[in-house]
């Protein structure tokens, strides 16, 4: 059977251009289903087995040959061809395929081969030479692949490695961190209530709410004996948040987006926030957070996961638990003690503390999780969901404000 083409992929790129034929073949066909048998023939790989018998030249022949490179059969030359899959073992064959799908494709589509060929073909070990990172095309995933690999990184390597996690995080901080602060910061000045506030600064909702016992029916009107207002909680440190993210090697996307949010959030002064990465040990990583390069090189991917021993350390930080957000990202594989993991949950939130339970924070959704320990959690009132890094404000405003989580459907 012969291997197509992801449809995702080639849906992208399979566009515009109608292809010519080899010299004496001729086609009755109208330019509309040529283009239609180009795309068929795109999609599924070629050879005999495709039933287009549409023939590929020029850019589209080396499009198609870059992809059979990557998803073309891997156990010898496909039926009624001479090519397989495979890029070699060398870094110079690989350097030219990234080149090429770097001028045949877009970004996006170019990031998401370079991941199935560190998936499917083994390549992560050539990321350990500097001009394979020069070649790639960064992401999220690119930076877990290369933290996963950091202590068999040779120094030759490590700065070029440096400067593409760099890359990846400013232009995530420069994506999310302008929201992130103005949604907390209105989060933060609504959660102050103050009870003499100026009429700028009046809840209507809440002091309509706190007065209804002084309608008048016949003026068809509230008359407030109080009022509630908000504060302005931007003057000094009101809510502490303790970010606690599970590094264990299928969280590294969490893990990245955790660490530009993080640092985010340390660089909002009414908000006092703590990093805590753990798999069996626990490091903390709150003095790094001026520079999230350094935390992320702080981690260290992969391992087994102990969840309460976690929650302990960040529970013996708190000092105001009334005024603390917890937030668990962790896909709950707990290799610890599960019991105590819940009861320890079930006491910050006896004693005021929120706790949020973060499945993943990143953009795939949810991974594969412990759907009992997400149940226990739900028992004792806090959902288990994954995140987005865009819904991800939303999540801490509601959380700072004591209010229901928006909470993501699922299908």
């Amino acid at each position: 059977m012969t291997d197509t083409h992801p449809q995702g992929v080639t849906d992208t790129y399979v566009q515009g251009e109608t292809d010519t034929y080899p010299q004496g073949e001729t086609s009755t066909e109208d330019p509309a289903a040529r283009e239609r048998l180009r795309r068929w023939r795109l999609v599924l790989g070629g050879d005999e087995a495709d039933g287009t018998g549409h023939a590929l030249s020029g850019q589209d022949a080396a499009m198609d040959g870059a992809l059979t490179a990557l998803y073309g059969k891997a156990d010898g030359p496909r039926p009624g061809g001479d090519r397989s899959a495979g890029l070699g073992a060398s870094a110079p064959s690989v350097a030219r395929w990234l080149g090429d799908i770097r001028t045949y494709f877009p970004a996006s589509v170019v990031r998401v081969m370079q991941r199935d060929a560190i998936d499917r073909l083994g390549l992560a070990t050539l990321l350990l030479e500097p001009e394979m990172l020069e070649a790639v095309e960064a992401d999220v995933h690119l930076v877990g692949t290369l933290l996963s690999l950091d202590k068999a990184m040779p120094e030759t390597t490590k700065e070029t490695a440096r400067t593409v996690v760099r890359k990846v995080v400013r232009d995530l901080e420069e994506r999310l961190a302008t929201r992130t602060r103005a949604t907390l910061t209105g989060a933060l000045d609504r959660s102050a209530r103050v009870s003499r506030p100026r009429h700028h600064d009046v809840d209507w909702n809440r002091t309509i709410a706190a007065n209804l016992k002084h309608y008048l029916p016949e003026h068809r009107t509230v008359v407030p004996e109080r009022l509630i207002g908000y504060g302005r909680a931007s003057r000094s440190v009101r809510k502490e948040i303790v970010l606690c993210v599970d590094q264990s090697g299928s969280m590294a996307a969490s893990v990245v987006y955790a660490s530009v949010f993080g640092a985010v959030l340390a660089s909002m002064r009414a908000v006092d926030t703590r990093l805590v990465a753990f798999d069996t040990a626990v490091v903390d990583l709150t003095d790094r957070l001026d520079d999230p390069v350094d935390v992320l090189f702080g981690t260290r991917l992969g391992g087994g996961t102990d969840i309460n021993r976690a929650l302990a350390y960040c529970q013996s930080r708190i000092t105001r638990p009334t005024e603390t957000v917890v937030v668990l990202i962790s896909d709950l594989y707990e290799g610890g003690i599960r019991d105590e993991m819940l009861q320890r949950v079930a006491a910050m939130q006896a004693s005021g503390v929120r706790f949020v339970a973060l499945l993943a924070l990143s953009d795939e959704g949810a991974p594969a999780y412990d759907r009992e320990h997400a149940a226990a959690l739900a028992a004792l009132g806090v959902p288990a969901f994954a995140c987005t890094p865009d819904l991800f404000p939303e999540v801490m405003a509601a959380a700072i404000e004591k209010r229901p989580l928006p909470v993501p459907e699922t299908g």
